[in-house]
């Protein structure tokens, strides 16, 4: 595809000021959505076949067609936490077009009857939030925020949050907590934030690039933009490939396009004389594929079908250069660090995970352990009340499943090197484990 959207021309210099926005058509989207009716608008996010871009992949129209109609209060945030690794997009798209997040989200909360709206960025893009700070003071200025936005009777203030650095307030109840000033934790579900969200008010809760999406769903009409991409997964995608690759970065692509296509052609594929072993089609949290998968169209239902998922759209590459031990301690380590700790399944699994793979990198495992840590994250999903627990056992299960035989050789090359005559006993964590 030749033609982008959200990336259209994305490097123009003075993007993030309302005048070169402006020059370039912006904040037209919404002059002509505030013609419409509220309803016109959501009919448009409807058509569009628009899925959430964050992760889960939830239709947009429906979700804002869930949100009571009234008078409350109703809320609109923007999750700009982008914290999953791999992950990089929204950080571009907020760096060199805050405009088109904020129009974005005006229109949206148009449509879901919102009046108030929230951004809540991750501690560490404090670039991103200077820039969305001085896009959200120039709209003000220009009256495309506050009081009777031109004379349509629609109201709407704008306030970015900057988070304090917890993967867990990417997950969106973990965030409406932090956002109300509590520790970051999740809640249990139901009540859904749609019906009981942020200060207990109807919300309404999308990523950015969900969000920057809607200002080219009005400009070309829901169904012309369902025209783009595949059945099921329409419109463009941005993706963020990294690992072993020679071109990583962002790249916006139309959904169904070759995987292969993306690895090799778009990221130049791993360097001269090395292999693919697996890899993430979407951040860190996604089960892991293998080379033959580079096949498949990348859309969220083939993904889907192939064990996995595209999640937040961010490739990782791993090439045989190195071991997949490593990559699952790495792996693991981070999600213990993040876990929040509420529940039990996350907060002893992640743990126990770590530790019987450190067993595995310093010699002491055996092949049994291979089939606790596997019990282990069965245990694991399902059973706690956010996906965290999941985000680390859906890898770590998909790569013992389909590396055990470098997993067992590894163990045994440790094991020589160590000096291991016999098998040693097994460990207290293995004994409870099997237990």
């Amino acid at each position: 595809m030749s033609d982008k959207l959200l990336f259209d021309r994305i490097d123009e210099p003075g993007l993030d000021t309302i005048e070169v926005y402006m020059r370039r058509g912006g904040y037209e989207s919404l002059k002509r959505a505030l013609r419409m009716t509220p309803e016109e608008v959501l009919q448009n996010l409807l058509d569009s076949g628009l899925r959430g871009r964050g992760g889960a992949g939830f239709a947009m129209g429906k979700k804002v067609s869930f949100l009571p109609r009234g008078a409350m209060d109703k809320y609109l945030v923007c999750n700009a936490d982008e914290s999953e690794p791999g992950t990089f997009k929204d950080r571009e798209l907020m760096q060199k077009s805050p405009h088109m997040l904020v129009e974005g989200m005006i229109i949206a909360a148009y449509a879901a009857g919102a009046n108030r709206s929230f951004i809540y960025i991750r501690g560490e893009y404090e670039l991103q939030a200077m820039k969305l700070e001085a896009a959200i003071h120039e709209a003000r200025e220009a009256g495309f925020l506050g009081e009777d936005i031109l004379g349509s009777g629609h109201s709407q203030t704008l306030v970015l949050h900057r988070g304090a650095g917890a993967y867990i307030c990417g997950e969106e109840t973990g965030l409406l907590d932090s956002l109300e000033g509590k520790r970051g934790n999740p809640r249990l579900k139901p009540p859904f934030p749609a019906n009981q969200g942020l200060y207990q008010g109807p919300t309404l809760i999308n990523n950015v690039e969900t969000l920057a999406t809607v200002p080219h769903i009005i400009k070309m009409g829901g169904t012309e933009y369902a025209k783009l991409g595949v059945d099921n997964s329409a419109g463009t995608k941005l993706i963020s490939i990294s690992g072993n690759v020679q071109r990583p970065g962002n790249y916006e692509i139309e959904l169904g396009m070759k995987s292969r296509d993306i690895v090799y052609g778009l990221a130049g594929g791993p360097e001269p004389g090395r292999e693919i072993k697996f890899w993430f089609p979407g951040g860190s949290s996604s089960p892991v594929l293998t080379p033959e998968d580079l096949e498949l169209p990348y859309d969220f239902d083939s993904m889907a079908k192939a064990g996995s998922m595209l999640g937040s759209g961010a490739i990782i590459v791993v090439d045989d250069s190195n071991s997949v031990v490593d990559v699952a301690l790495t792996l693991a380590k981070f999600y213990r660090h993040e876990s929040c700790g509420k529940c039990t399944p996350c907060r002893e699994g992640t743990n126990w995970t770590v530790k019987m793979l450190q067993r595995i990198h310093e010699g002491d495992a055996t092949p049994m352990d291979l089939d606790i840590i596997a019990s282990v994250q069965d245990q694991i999903m399902g059973n706690c009340l956010c996906v965290l627990g999941d985000a680390m056992a859906m890898p770590l299960s998909s790569m013992v499943a389909k590396f055990r035989g470098e997993f067992e050789q590894y163990i045994e090359e440790k094991r020589a090197a160590a000096g291991f005559g016999e098998m040693p006993e097994p460990s207290p964590i293995a004994i409870a484990g099997a237990a």
